[in-house]
């Protein structure tokens, strides 16, 4: 379909996307400590990831971030998405969720932060990127094989979070 053709109109999105990763080990999750000098959330905790490069898919794009940031490899699967209201009109920001397992390689340390395997009983104890806890609840209790989830992020008219999960439900005929 010809660019003119794409529907690109005001009052819809134009997402940035992005890929987020949580390698977990058993309990543990491969978290990344912001470093002191990041611009945004130095000193926190998130999953690793970043941006979809022009001509990647997001599938190479978590992979490429997962070893550029903590010189690892893993089996890697698409868990879920977030389309994040990043509060102007225009644009939004398309998160793309990745779970990783059967991890392989050292870590290393890179100018992003320190990477650290983390207990998640210890997230809620720990400075993190405000969505962590409700994004990692829910990767928690996934197993590779189920469906995507699909959920929504934004902040409302209080400047609170709000984490919308679509709800998916199967029937059987």
């Amino acid at each position: 379909m010809p660019k003119t053709d794409q529907g690109v109109t005001k009052d819809r999105y134009m997402l940035i996307p992005r890929t987020a990763i949580f390698v977990r080990r058993g309990d543990e999750y491969l978290l990344i400590k912001g470093a002191p000098t990041k611009r945004l959330w130095a000193g926190k905790y998130n999953g690793v990831g970043g941006h979809v490069e022009r001509g990647e898919n997001i599938h190479f794009s978590a992979q490429r971030e997962l070893l550029e940031e903590t010189g690892l490899l893993a089996d890697l699967w698409l868990c879920g998405t977030v389309i994040v209201d990043a509060g102007d009109a225009s644009a939004g920001i398309c998160l793309f969720m990745f779970c990783g397992e059967n991890v392989q390689g050292e870590v290393k340390a890179g100018a992003e932060g320190a990477i650290e395997w983390v207990k998640k009983d210890a997230i809620l104890h720990l400075p993190v990127v405000e969505d962590l806890p409700v994004l990692l609840d829910r990767i928690h209790q996934m197993q590779r094989g189920d469906p995507p989830f699909s959920a929504r992020s934004y902040y409302d008219e209080n400047d609170k979070l709000i984490v919308v999960f679509t709800s998916t439900s199967t029937s059987s005929s």
